[in-house]
């Protein structure tokens, strides 16, 4: 009994990993899926900068493989609060190559932004 508990439990917990936009806390910075490290790419956490009105964030990926990997990308961007700052931008399609490296980036024209969070995805 105990076990078919428990494989249900993992189940379910599957599913909810299976859904379009990731369901996590806003305080995580950076997302990616299983697949995109097991492709070979690595990334540090975004960073946030402003320059001239505009808030900017960014995130260098990296490609351990020879193979070149093509990769979604979508930032989030949050107020002090922890809203979400609306609209989204449409998901980014990147192809990082072999042993190579390529900028992820976001720019956003609305200064209460304080958070940023980056998911990347196959």
């Amino acid at each position: 009994m105990g076990r078919w508990l428990i494989a249900a439990q993992l189940l379910c917990l599957l599913a909810g990993c299976s859904s379009k936009d990731p369901a996590i806390n806003t305080s995580q910075s950076l997302v990616m899926e299983s697949a995109v490290l097991s492709a070979g790419i690595i990334t540090d956490e975004p960073t946030i900068s402003g320059d001239e009105g505009q808030l900017r964030a960014a995130s260098t990926l990296y490609n351990q493989r020879s193979t070149p990997v093509t990769v979604h990308y979508r930032f989030f961007w949050y107020d002090d609060k922890g809203l979400e700052i609306t609209p989204r931008e449409p998901a980014q399609t990147i192809t990082v190559a072999g042993h190579g490296s390529v900028l992820a980036a976001s720019q956003l024209g609305n200064l209460t932004a304080s958070k940023v969070r980056l998911w990347i995805y196959l």
